[in-house]
């Protein structure tokens, strides 16, 4: 018996989006015991420059959700958040020290997933195909993003190498126990991924085995106005 397919929508509006933030919320309060609140205060200041990526099922309700921050006003906010306790780091001077160009950088502010169905790791892949192709699409050349360990080694195992921002460490960040402030560079990381990881780089860059999953066609991310 085959489950029904779900459709990836990228930059969804209305109900749509509605139901990718309720995704996120839910999957955040039970992990991490994020508050509706919370998110407010948190993500709050970057609404102007926040675009969503969601997987919905055939009713509309959403089971995977990722939420990117581009560079504007306020900047990107995993430089901002690297300047608080544990870490306070100049967050644009450490990204520059790698490479990093922040006019070039998406910030990956949050990945959920809802579990069950069997579709956990299906849907996570199709979040990474999505954020890779967005970014191309909009001339983006760098992520950045402060990521708990466990999703980390979830990334890690689909050949998706990632670096700590220099001068950050390992630490309790939003109700996560241990997250790591990383960096990438989605070119060559994907080259990496291609060389050691083949059949991750077909199925996270050419999304082959995402076989369920209707894509879209247009990846193109229309800013608010």
């Amino acid at each position: 018996m085959s489950a029904a397919p779900l459709r990836f929508v990228f930059d969804p509006t209305g109900d749509e989006l509605a139901a990718a933030k309720e995704c996120e919320a839910d999957v955040f309060l039970a992990a991490y015991g994020n508050t509706a609140e919370e998110f407010d205060v948190e993500y709050g200041p970057y609404e102007d420059m926040t675009g969503f990526m969601t997987i919905l099922e055939d009713d509309g309700t959403s089971v995977g959700t990722m939420r990117f921050i581009a560079p504007g006003p306020a900047g990107l906010k995993t430089l901002n958040d690297v300047g608080r306790p544990p870490w306070e780091v100049d967050g644009v001077r450490s990204a520059k020290a790698a490479g990093v160009e922040p006019e070039r950088t998406w910030d990956v502010a949050t990945i959920a997933v809802r579990p069950g169905a069997g579709r956990g790791g299906l849907c996570a892949s199709a979040l990474y195909h999505g954020i890779i192709t967005a970014a191309a699409a909009n001339d983006i050349d760098y992520i950045v993003m402060i990521m708990d360990s466990h999703a980390r080694r979830l990334l890690t195992s689909l050949g998706l190498q990632t670096q700590a921002l220099p001068g950050t460490k390992t630490a309790e960040y939003l109700g996560s126990p241990s997250s790591t402030p990383l960096w990438a560079n989605l070119n060559r990381g994907l080259e990496q991924q291609r060389i050691d990881s083949p059949d991750a780089y077909r199925l996270i860059f050419h999304g082959i085995g995402l076989d369920g999953i209707a894509m879209p066609t247009d990846w193109t991310w229309r800013r608010s106005a």
